[in-house]
């Protein structure tokens, strides 16, 4: 028997939404063919967007989404994104697969998607091959609601009106395919950057500077040191892997010894977010600086016969469970965590969503996010749990007193009895789901319900106690609302 706790009356930092956000680049079929279809398409879609895919993601109340890259990012110039489409310049997109990139999802696209998705959109600029100018002038196209020349432009093209732009990234991965900068350089370009990245009318922006590489705790010195006043988010990249990055391993074909190794550089996030977070405090005591891991999930070696620049892989329960343990972890440092972007949306790494044609499939990771989606918003409370790295779990506690209880067995093939003590809380009824299925096992097109969410009534609620067994490879989620 595994005991847990939770504290009911200890209620701590809020978990913001954003933290169960998503990213989608100009990679492989992530946009063209994944999301957008396009006007014409046979494909149901509302003004170019897949209806199947848009009702999905938001059945999962994603928050935020972020766009268009990634490395891509660093080479778009947006500015050819927009006008009429057939006439919007044509480029090779040199980073993903070298395939031509003919533009014709742009800006407003992309605006229009977050409005159907009703999420935040979280757009990154250009500093790799972009300038100030061209950064400046596309949050005044954005968002500003005057007489201007990039006003005036956007009404030409469509949009009278100016859109909300709360988050904006000022370059990405700037120590790689954003520039190769040193820490110290990015440092001043981030500085002179963000000064031309105005908050126009009533539309606060916040202000991201591209932050570390995994353990890279020196960038996350140099920036917040030289740069935290100038910042409202750092970012921080980790992707997880089997094995190394020339040979990272097969997204469905592994052995128990590679299940365990990802299963334990998944646990990593925890110590990178509390090393980055002791740094960034020293600097900013208040949190006023949120920790935005914009880019993180398993990235394994693409599938066989499909273009290696699309990074295309599948999706089994053993990825449902790195996402159930990683968004446990986020949870439970939701004090500095204020965003995260799981990479990336559809048919690109860990994709909540994989299309073909015009079927669609919803992968395990999706799933986790479904089980997962009450804690958005919601007052963490305390809690801790027996049992080392085999068991993960969250708790929340909403506006109306409802608490919410997600737990994993991040274990291959052991079940786990656990015994959850509720302090402070009786008198409560419960509901529960549940995720479970062999590690290997994922969703196709021929078998698209091969793993699926499904009640779970495994439990015994006794007083403060809630006792339950989560099968191997398994994330429940439990509900015990308020009396009324």
């Amino acid at each position: 028997m595994i005991s847990c706790t939770v504290n009911t009356t200890s209620r701590r930092s809020r978990i913001r939404p954003e933290i169960y956000g998503h990213f989608s680049e100009h990679l492989g079929r992530c946009i063209y063919n994944g999301i957008f279809v396009g006007k014409d398409s046979p494909i149901p879609n509302t003004n170019g967007m897949r209806n199947d895919v848009v009702a999905a993601l938001r059945n999962i109340r994603i928050p935020v989404l972020r766009w268009p890259g990634g490395c891509f990012a660093d080479e778009y110039h947006w500015m050819d994104g927009i006008g009429p489409q057939e006439s919007r310049k044509r480029m090779v997109n040199t980073n993903w697969g070298g395939v031509v990139e003919d533009n014709s999802f742009g800006t407003h696209e992309f605006m229009e998607l977050c409005r159907q998705l009703g999420c935040q959109p979280y757009i990154n600029g250009n500093v790799g091959s972009g300038t100030v100018r061209e950064m400046s002038e596309w949050m005044e196209y954005l968002t500003f609601d005057g007489v201007s020349p990039m006003a005036e432009l956007r009404a030409q093209n469509g949009h009278p009106e100016a859109w909300k732009v709360k988050y904006f990234g000022v370059g990405n991965e700037t120590w790689g395919c954003g520039g190769s900068m040193r820490a110290e350089y990015y440092a001043d370009v981030f500085r002179r950057y963000q000064t031309y990245v105005r908050s126009y009318g009533d539309n606060q922006v916040c202000r991201i500077a591209s932050g570390a590489s995994n353990d890279d705790y020196h960038w996350t010195q140099v920036l917040m040191e030289q740069a935290a006043k100038y910042m409202d988010g750092l970012t921080m990249h980790y992707y997880v892997l089997p094995g190394v990055w020339e040979h990272k391993g097969s997204a469905t074909e592994f052995t128990p010894a590679e299940y365990e190794i990802t299963m334990e550089k998944a646990w990593f996030m925890d110590e990178l977010i509390t090393r980055h977070s002791q740094i960034m405090d020293r600097y900013d005591p208040e949190q006023r600086i949120g920790l935005i891991v914009d880019e993180w999930g398993c990235w394994f070696d693409v599938e066989p016969g499909t273009n290696p620049g699309f990074l295309y892989q599948q999706n089994t329960m053993r990825d449902a469970m790195v996402a159930a343990l990683t968004l446990n972890i986020f949870n439970q440092h939701s004090d500095r965590v204020s965003m995260a972007n799981l990479a990336q949306t559809v048919n690109v790494l860990q994709s909540v969503i994989l299309t073909e044609g015009d079927r669609m499939v919803l992968t395990p990771t999706y799933h986790i996010f479904d089980l997962y989606k009450e804690h958005q918003g919601n007052r963490l409370l305390e809690s801790s749990a027996e049992g080392g790295r085999q068991i993960t779990l969250s708790a929340s506690v909403n506006e109306e007193g409802t608490v919410h209880l997600t737990a994993a067995n991040l274990s291959m093939d052991a079940p786990a009895e656990l015994d959850c003590l509720l302090e402070g809380l009786t008198g409560r009824t419960a509901s529960a789901r549940i995720l479970t299925g062999p590690p290997h096992a994922f969703n196709t097109f021929e078998a698209p319900e091969t793993v699926k969410l499904a009640a779970f009534t495994g439990f015994a609620l006794e007083g403060e106690h809630l006792r339950f067994t989560l099968p191997p490879c398994s994330a429940a989620a439990f509900t015990l609302p308020r009396e009324q």
